[in-house]
């Protein structure tokens, strides 16, 4: 008997006769190695990547919306603070960061490489304002906002897209040109131009985002295929500057000495790693509902930004946290798959900077909130609360779907699809008849 069809779609499943060696034993389906041929075709797929990144943006996004209104709205009652302050300005980071999203996912290369100087300079001009008293803003000692009235700006977010941007477009000038065969050519200008960056970033007092920056540099060098021995040399030479940015301020080393060291105060300065503990505990496998989590109330510090993994681990669990985990190794995946795929070095570049600031972002978030890292006050990206971390990680998001339209295939499978978002998506997985 012939095979069924989904859509229009051989699944190759015969309805009850030999077809199969197994379909007489009751075995449902595919075999596994038609199973795994499967899998493989849907890997194949030249807008997997382009899906996967816009699905993952989706869902981080309402995630963090639903979150920083759980938490938010808790803290304001406690601290008296208006109820939906945070929320209303977490919303306008969304209202504002899905045009930019969409502007950036309908852009070429040629726009980004074009944008990367004059990005770069704004950030560096709005860093050096931060420390301007009068019109940086300090909180907890550190100055890294300007007030603008809704909202505050903080440059280092700008500064990360930038310097991703400016480094894909200076490694790729010169491996144009032939010159990535000498060690001169690959550190100079980008070494300096991190760290001039990360010195102004240091200046402000953010050792978290200039780790951030650091690891976009690491690999911009990693992609364009740096030697062994001088990746090392640069790797030991990062580790010294950091480890002695970490002792010449006492706070810092005392927040490093503390992570080490077994934390007894869940009250005064151990009061952030064990009640994020707590909470994450305390949510066993499904959490304790949606808004009944009892630590936002005042327990965990900064747990809207910081620690917002914290509540959702309460909240929603252990299979909370690992969905939430999975996001991102599937961002880590896609933006992989884009950066191998694409033909043009500055995409690479910048696929793979970009994937990498925003993933090590968020394992380094989520390390520090399991304990497994010592905290750096860096945001879980598109779920933390901070107006300018949204805008530019939706930015590197659909940029990421941009490059990801140029993979081999891609235009051709998009130029194939009927109209409507849906009928795309659906054709997209076989499951409409007609053109997938």
């Amino acid at each position: 008997m012939s095979a069924t069809t989904v859509g229009g779609v051989d699944n190759g499943v015969g309805d009850a006769d030999d077809s199969h060696p197994d379909a007489g034993d009751g075995a449902p389906g595919l075999l596994p190695r038609e199973r795994l041929a499967a899998f493989r075709a849907l890997l194949d797929r030249p807008l997997l990547s382009y899906y996967l990144v816009m699905g993952i943006a989706a869902l981080l996004i309402a995630l963090g919306l639903v979150m920083v209104l759980s938490t938010s709205s808790a803290i304001a009652l406690v601290s008296g603070a208006p109820l939906y302050q945070e929320f209303q300005r977490q919303l306008l980071g969304v209202a504002i960061g899905l045009p930019v999203m969409w502007f950036t996912a309908r852009s070429s290369p040629r726009l980004f490489r074009a944008a990367a100087y004059p990005l770069l300079v704004v950030s560096v001009i709005g860093l050096v304002l931060t420390l301007i008293p009068g019109i940086g803003v300090t909180s907890g000692g550190a100055s890294r906002w300007i007030d603008l009235g809704p909202f505050q700006l903080q440059p280092s977010e700008l500064a990360k897209f930038a310097f991703m941007l400016w480094g894909a477009d200076l490694l790729a000038r010169k491996e144009q040109l032939g010159q990535l065969n000498e060690w001169r050519h690959l550190l100079l200008p980008l070494l300096p131009g991190a760290s001039v960056i990360c010195m102004l970033v240091m200046l402000g007092d953010d050792l978290g985002t200039t780790f951030v920056l650091l690891t976009i540099f690491l690999a911009l060098l990693w992609v364009v295929g740096t030697p062994g021995r001088l990746f090392v040399a640069v790797l030991a030479l990062m580790g010294v500057a950091l480890l002695m940015l970490i002792i010449v301020a006492p706070y810092r080393l005392e927040r490093l000495t503390s992570f080490l060291s077994p934390q007894t105060n869940p009250v005064g300065s151990d009061m952030q790693n064990i009640q994020g503990k707590y909470a994450i505990g305390s949510g066993g496998w499904f959490g304790v509902g949606l808004g009944a989590g009892k630590e936002k109330w005042g327990w965990v510090p900064n747990a809207t930004t910081d620690y917002i993994f914290a509540i959702i681990g309460e909240e929603l669990g252990l299979v909370g946290t690992l969905c939430v985990s999975a996001l991102y190794g599937g961002l880590a995946y896609a933006g992989i798959r884009i950066a191998r795929r694409v033909d043009d070095t500055f995409m690479r570049l910048a696929a793979a900077g970009a994937t990498t600031w925003i993933v090590i972002q968020a394992v380094v978030n989520i390390g520090a909130v399991i304990g497994v890292f010592p905290i750096t006050g860096v945001p879980l990206p598109l779920v933390s609360y901070g107006v300018s971390s949204l805008i530019t990680t939706m930015a590197a998001f659909g940029m990421l779907m941009a490059f990801a339209k140029r993979e081999p295939g891609a235009r051709e499978a998009l130029a194939a699809q009927g109209d409507g978002g849906l009928r795309r998506v659906l054709s997209w997985l076989g499951l409409t008849p007609g053109r997938a």
